[in-house]
């Protein structure tokens, strides 16, 4: 993982940098490297949290109690009724907080743009889309886009993507996620399904970056709809991580 998203870390010390030259002549320039501090989130905490649930409010107080759980990447996905309004609610409610919130089921270039404007700091797709990779590079907007093949991977990576979504995961699981690393370990992939605290070792094992987590946290309030039991599962799943990295 270190070694594929090094060059993230160089580059945003060579623009952490220049930021500083550009305070001294009084000049801010936080939106050309917000995106990678949001790679590098993504990256340190190695998940984001996939929010796919039936109503906005569920959403809402669900990502919330993730984020009490110490979850840090979440993505809320455009399937739910409201999901923009949630994206905001979110933003606003946890802003100065060292949280990223980002746009999930984005199919297009103008899905893109409304997620952007609602002030989602990562955009995430099933398949790639090229024009919502442009619009989000366009606005320095860190994109995840989905692939499974290998060529399906290097055209994604190809065009522009910060991070492979490995999307759908259940079918191969982690023999087929090391299989498709051992050439393409320069690539950054983020497994989508299949992630369990059980497991989530054995897929850094296999290379991955990071891992998108859903059901196991986002539905363990139900079905009485107690938030705290989605906080105990995010604090158990980030446990489980903070265990592979030592």
């Amino acid at each position: 993982m270190q070694l594929r998203l090094q060059h993230v870390t160089a580059i945003r010390q060579r623009l952490l940098d220049g930021a500083r030259e550009a305070r001294e002549k009084g000049v801010t320039i936080r939106a050309m490297f917000q995106k990678f501090h949001v790679i590098e989130t993504i990256r340190d905490s190695g998940n984001v949290l996939i929010v796919r649930l039936d109503s906005a409010e569920e959403a809402f107080e669900v990502a919330s109690a993730a984020v009490a759980g110490g979850i840090r990447a979440l993505e809320i996905t455009l399937s739910i009724p409201g999901a923009l309004t949630v994206i905001e609610r979110l933003t606003e409610r946890f802003a100065g907080e060292d949280v990223a919130f980002g746009a999930g089921t984005v199919l297009d270039g103008h899905a893109a743009w409304s997620s952007i404007q609602a002030g989602a700091q990562f955009l995430v797709s099933p398949n790639l889309n090229p024009e919502m990779i442009r619009v989000a590079n366009r606005y320095q907007i860190a994109t995840i886009s989905g692939a499974y093949t290998p060529t399906e991977i290097l055209e994604t990576a190809e065009a522009g993507a910060d991070i492979v979504k490995l999307f759908p995961t259940e079918a191969g699981g982690i023999p087929y996620a090391k299989a498709v690393l051992a050439p393409l370990a320069h690539v950054p992939i983020l497994p989508a399904g299949g992630v369990t605290t059980a497991n989530v070792g054995d897929w850094f094992a296999a290379g991955v970056a990071a891992v998108g987590v859903g059901s196991a946290i986002t539905k363990a309030g139900r079905p009485d709809g107690d938030m705290s039991k989605v906080t105990a599962a995010a604090k158990e799943f980030m446990a489980a991580i903070a265990r592979v990295k030592r």
